[in-house]
């Protein structure tokens, strides 16, 4: 089975590539430090450093695993091919909600990049499925737990 492409921007690859990079250079060392340091405790059999440690190291070699796993499949997004009056990832977009009003702006990035907290959303969620491939003007439909939702696309920019 075909692993799935990873869409990304030029910052959402270069934060993972460098979160890579500290988690085997600088992670990895202190967590091994870590573990040589509680086994100079002697008995590891009761010895919560070490369980603790052991934790720590399993927690990071499996973050580089799958930040291995999203760069291999990654596809960098090129601002320059796409048309700047179509959403695509990458976008920034500006919605304004049909029933209340309210206006929402978002920037559309690969599900590696998603962080809702800063208004990045993925393109695979709810929103970003119904806004991309649209232009300026265009009405949405999102399905949503509150219901349908309907949101008009105000401004697409780079």
């Amino acid at each position: 089975m075909a692993e799935k492409e990873v869409l990304l921007t030029q910052n959402g690859l270069s934060k993972l590539e460098k979160e890579l990079e500290h988690l085997k250079t600088v992670k990895r060392r202190e967590v091994a430090a870590r573990i040589k340091h509680a086994l100079e405790f002697g008995d590891i059999s009761e010895n919560s450093e070490y369980d603790d440690a052991k934790n720590e190291q399993a927690f990071i070699e499996g973050r580089i695993a799958n930040l291995e796993r999203l760069l291999r499949n990654a596809r960098l997004i090129d601002a320059e091919e796409t048309d700047e009056n179509v959403v695509t990832v990458g976008s920034k977009v500006k919605l304004k909600d049909l029933e209340f009003g309210d206006e929402y702006e978002y920037i559309l990035v690969g599900s590696a990049e998603a962080d809702p907290s800063h208004n990045k959303i993925s393109n695979e969620s709810p929103v970003g499925q119904a806004v991309i491939g649209k232009q300026v003007g265009a009405i949405v439909e999102v399905n949503a737990p509150a219901g349908l939702l309907k949101f008009q696309i105000t401004s697409v920019t780079r």
